[in-house]
């Protein structure tokens, strides 16, 4: 089977919930495979990829990995270079693409529009073809008011894709009525209608959707009785939210008394390239919103206002990624915001420079700091609870949905999308946590 190069030829498979995304793209794969075909599995993140190889039985990778190199000059200034597609008659399977955008968090070295590079990287390659995989319901990439990889009309204008697209619409998972599935169909309903009025959510019968309005911690000790670190979620609005969930989960679930104890689950808030070798690692690099875990604390340091830990860790979606010493920042875990502001990552850069008094040079001077460790320790927050945003692309068997601070003004379909996507994180039990009465339907 041969596919032309000129055509530039892709498939948009668009879907929400429960229609058989799933099944669909195994099918493909799997087919295509048999008729001799080579495919490759992309996904936006780790936790998306490992999702992805998990369902398809394969190998799959994230985007970032597949077609960026990383570069650096003389001052140690790093910079991604898109590679080179040297692979011929291709299919690229590219799953949760809803959060593939024209920008990227990644851009500070080189990485300016990631969706510009995949299909470049793609169609580079002789008679490569590409199947964008998503659900235009859930939140937007960041800074976006939809999402351009499932937008057909946008990608035939902008990339000149011979392009068809397909969206499954009905439910074929309603696993003996489920209320996660029903739930979610009526928020994305109303987000394809474009209704702003806050969702309505359905409890009924349902024993996979609970309400939660007190003794909360007696649900989360049941909670993480049955599921365990691995597949149980706590997502919020805010990171202020998310702070307080975690100290909650740390000091009356865990027992978690120190710091940071071994065992702990950590995200990482920044992009890192220091730690890991690009070119045998498996992750290739550190990315915003991987998970670490904990395995053994060494030691806590200070340097004026800064308070570092060295420890060693194990990233949780890349299991055949041996572990590793770094040192973590921990000035970020309880920030309000989503890292650590620039302010402060400048004040540690000119606190790294007094390290080097003797040299003057400006650019080997800012060569020592771009390459000491202590620049570059992993900013983390703790992982039991975490934004919406960077639960994206993942999936838990039990997710407790909190909802926050929320007045009508608020009402909207970005808020929709917010729930839409929130809700389905969930498989098996949703959780929702502290909703008004205004947010329910008998």
């Amino acid at each position: 089977m041969m596919f032309s190069e000129k055509a530039k030829c892709a498939l948009m498979v668009k879907g929400y919930a429960g229609t058989g995304k799933t099944t669909c793209v195994s099918a493909m794969v799997t087919t295509l495979e048999e008729l001799g075909v080579q495919v490759v599995l992309l996904a936006p993140t780790g936790r998306a990829a490992k999702v992805l190889g998990n369902y398809s039985r394969r190998k799959a990778w994230t985007i970032h990995r597949q077609i960026y190199t990383r570069k650096a000059d003389k001052s140690g200034k790093g910079w991604f270079e898109l590679r080179d597609n040297e692979k011929t008659n291709t299919v690229y399977f590219v799953d949760e693409s809803s959060m593939i955008g024209t920008g990227n968090s990644m851009n500070e070295l080189g990485m300016e529009n990631m969706l510009d590079d995949l299909i470049t990287h793609v169609f580079s390659g002789e008679g490569c073809s590409l199947v964008l995989i998503g659900d235009a319901a859930q939140l937007p990439p960041v800074g976006s008011a939809k999402s351009p990889a499932l937008d057909l009309d946008h990608m035939q204008r902008e990339y000149s894709l011979n392009i068809a697209a397909i969206e499954l619409t009905e439910v074929i998972r309603q696993k003996a009525g489920s209320g996660i599935l029903e739930n979610a169909t009526t928020i994305r309903n109303q987000v394809i209608a474009g209704e702003t009025a806050l969702p309505q959510f359905t409890i009924g019968a349902y024993k996979d959707v609970v309400r939660v309005d007190d003794d909360l911690q007696s649900y989360f000790e049941d909670a993480y009785s049955k599921y365990g670190k691995d597949d149980m979620i706590i997502l919020t609005r805010s990171n202020k939210r998310a702070n307080l969930f975690n100290q909650q989960v740390r000091s009356r679930i865990l027992w978690h008394e120190e710091e940071i104890n071994s065992g702990d689950r950590m995200m990482i808030l920044r992009n890192n390239y220091f730690w890991l070798d690009d070119k045998t690692s498996q992750a290739g690099f550190l990315a915003n919103g991987d998970t670490i875990q904990i395995q053994r604390v060494l030691k806590f340091e200070d340097r004026e206002s800064f308070h570092f830990c060295k420890a060693i860790v194990k990233l949780v979606d890349y299991p055949d990624e041996p572990e590793f010493e770094t040192i973590l920042l921990c000035n970020s875990i309880w920030e309000e915001t989503a890292s650590l502001p620039y302010d402060k990552i400048k004040e540690l850069g000119n606190l790294i420079a007094q390290d080097y008094p003797d040299i003057t040079n400006n650019a080997q001077l800012r060569k020592k700091v771009y390459s000491d460790p202590y620049f570059n320790a992993l900013q983390v927050k703790f992982a039991y609870a975490i934004t919406c945003h960077k639960a994206q692309g993942g999936q838990w068997p039990c997710v407790f949905v909190d909802q926050g601070y929320l007045i009508d003004e608020m009402a909207g379909i970005e808020l929709n999308r917010w729930f839409y996507t929130a809700v389905t994180r969930a498989s098996e039990v949703l959780f929702l946590v502290g909703f008004s009465e205004k947010l329910y339907t008998d």
